[in-house]
């Protein structure tokens, strides 16, 4: 049988840091998802509130390599002048 082990509010809130400094480009959609269930689980608004400055950067650096992906579809190629 698997043993699951109860994570307390401290054990959350460094999960949740370690998610924040370790995601990349490639994990931030898994690791953003696994820092909103970990901060759904908490069970006060104070626990809640220790945790948000990581989620709002965990949002902000999705939202930023989102924008950086879309910028490089829609960049115009250059044009090289042509002689005549």
């Amino acid at each position: 049988m698997i043993e699951l082990k109860l994570l307390t509010p401290d054990d959350k809130l460094a999960e949740i840091r370690r998610l924040y400094y370790a995601t990349t480009k490639r994990t931030i959609r898994q690791d953003l998802e696994r820092a909103m269930q970990l901060l759904k689980s908490m069970g006060s608004e104070e626990e809640r509130e220790r945790a948000a400055v990581y989620m709002d950067g965990l949002s902000q650096m999705r939202s930023d390599w989102a924008r950086q992906g879309k910028e490089r579809r829609t960049r115009p190629k250059k044009r090289t002048p042509t002689s005549s």
